[in-house]
Formats: structure tokens, sequence, C-alpha cells
């Protein structure tokens, strides 16, 4: 009963976004007797996702509507516009992340000549909510925005996702086959949320049974699905589209076994680039020649 209790705590935290006002909680290291304790039974505090950078070009701020599924909300996007665009790049930012942390890509991907929509998801940045739910819902909202850019007249639309933003586009796509995009930008997705839930505990050195489980099991009630069943290496089977794939080689999150799972179910042309030295992070901040070279490479083929 307590292992509940306290695996019920900590998924709520884990998915609740705290004020913006209240702070992170600090490296275990730093934390006194009590702060530990109480870190250990109710959970870390996980601030809102604030935007703190805004787009150096000109933008223009969107707000899209979603009225359907388990969450519903208010969308915003920033959509920057390239001269003599080629396309347009819809952007998804990670966990506890926002559409700010992604402005890197979008100035990368405008040099390319397209357009782009950075997007925050519910509970992040400027969008309504307090929530995530690791990719599950937020696959919605990548078809809200896929659905704008449509409307808006765009034919040559590209989804790129970071970590959860990237799984939420592989589900997107398993859910919806009218979804079309003209090509899919992956980086680091996990392979299922059981297998990441256990990849932390094993970097905490924590043991994780019963926990990890537990928490799995507490996280999909308070956040309407079955956890155990958010298997986006299952999603990549219902893919067709064009996809790049991008890893790093030293992630402790993600394993190299999930990614080339995930990459042999991808059905249609597909390419991976593993960055040896590489963690869970951002490739293009760490490993900027290499990664635009990659994805220059990529998009200059989708016309050929």
């Amino acid at each position: 009963m307590l292992a509940n209790i306290v695996s019920y705590f900590h998924a709520y935290k884990f998915t609740h976004f705290a004020p913006s006002t209240i702070e992170k909680t600090k490296n275990p290291a730093q934390l006194g007797f009590f702060a530990k304790l109480s870190a250990l039974v109710f959970g870390i505090n996980n601030p809102r996702p604030t935007n703190t950078k805004y787009p150096r070009q000109p933008f223009k701020t969107v707000y899209l509507s979603l009225t359907q599924g388990h969450r519903t909300g208010t969308i915003e996007c920033w959509f920057i516009p390239a001269p003599q665009s080629k396309g347009v790049v819809a952007i998804f930012h990670g966990f506890s992340g926002c559409k700010s942390m992604m402005l890197d890509h979008a100035e990368a991907l405008s040099q390319l000549g397209y357009s782009t929509l950075l997007v925050d998801f519910i509970g992040s940045g400027g969008s309504s909510g307090h929530q995530t739910s690791l990719g599950f819902h937020e696959a919605e909202e990548v078809k809200v925005c896929f659905r704008y850019l449509q409307k808006q007249g765009e034919n040559n639309i590209i989804l790129c996702g970071a970590s959860m933003g990237a799984v939420a586009v592989l589900k997107a796509l398993s859910e919806d086959s009218t979804l079309t995009p003209k090509a899919v930008i992956l980086e680091c997705p996990f392979g299922s949320l059981r297998k990441t839930t256990l990849a932390r505990f094993q970097q905490m050195r924590i043991p994780s049974f019963p926990m990890a489980d537990l928490l799995l099991f507490w996280g999909g009630v308070q956040s309407g699905f079955w956890a155990f069943g958010h298997v986006p290496e299952e999603y990549a089977k219902h893919v067709a589209v064009p996809v790049l794939m991008l890893h790093g080689g030293q992630d402790k999150e993600v394993s190299m076994s999930e990614i080339s799972a995930m990459f042999s179910n991808l059905r249609g042309q597909k390419e991976m680039h593993i960055y040896p030295d590489a963690k869970h992070e951002s490739y293009l901040k760490n490993y900027q020649s290499d990664w635009q070279h990659h994805v220059e490479d990529f998009v200059a083929r989708l016309g050929k």
C-alpha cells in the first residue's frame, strides 16, 4: 500500500507541471535530509516550461484549438515564414520542453529554405493546461497542427520531433493514414514508455521493481491511457513516409536496441545516423555540422 501511495505521488509530479514560479527540485546531492525525504515520498517539483526566447525573424503567433480526445485546450504556435519557401516544417519539443528550446532547429531549417511552425504541446509554454502524457495524447496535437498547415495551402509538410515530440509524431502517423507529410525527422524517440522508465531507474541506481511498473500504472491512470501500451516501436510499423532518424550512441535513456527496432519497423524510405559520443541531448546544439549535413542531404533527396 505504501509503495502504491508513493508511486501515485511520483507519477502525478512527473506528469503534472508545478507552477513556473516554483523552484525545480535540485540534484539529490544538493538536498538536505528533510528535502531528500520529501522528494522520495512526494516526488520532485518539475516547473511548467516557459518560453524564454523569441524568434529573431518576423513571426506570427498562431492559436489552434484541440476539441476532441481526452484533453482539450489551446495550442500556441509560432509560424516563421521563409522567403521563397520550399515548404514548412512543424517542430515538436520533448518532455519538459517548450517551443523556444527548438528555435535553433527553426533557424537551421530556415537556412535550408523552409518555413517553420514551432509548437507548444498542451501543458507547456504558451499553450493551456499543465499536464503531459509523454507523447500519447500529444499525438492529437500533431494532427491538429498538420491539418492547420494543410488548410493554409501547404502541400510540402515535414514533421520534426525530438524525444517525446518524435514519439507523438510516430503515434499520430500510426493512427491516421490520411496524415501524409512529405517526410519525418525523428530525434531519439523512446521505443516504449516502460523501457525508458526502467532506464531512468537504472541511471539513478535505484531498483526498478516494483516501483517502475507502479509508476507507469498510476501515471497512465492519471493521464487517461494504458501506459504499458505506449510503444512507439509498434507505431513505427504503420509509418510509410520517408523518415530520417537520429540517435546518440551514449544515450542512457533510449537504448540502441529500441532505436534499431523502430528503424527496422518503419515501412518506407528511411535512413539513420548515430552520433557516437552523443547522449540524450540536442544533436543540433552539440553536433551542429553533422546534424546540418544529415538534414540537408535528407531534405534535398525528397524531391528526387
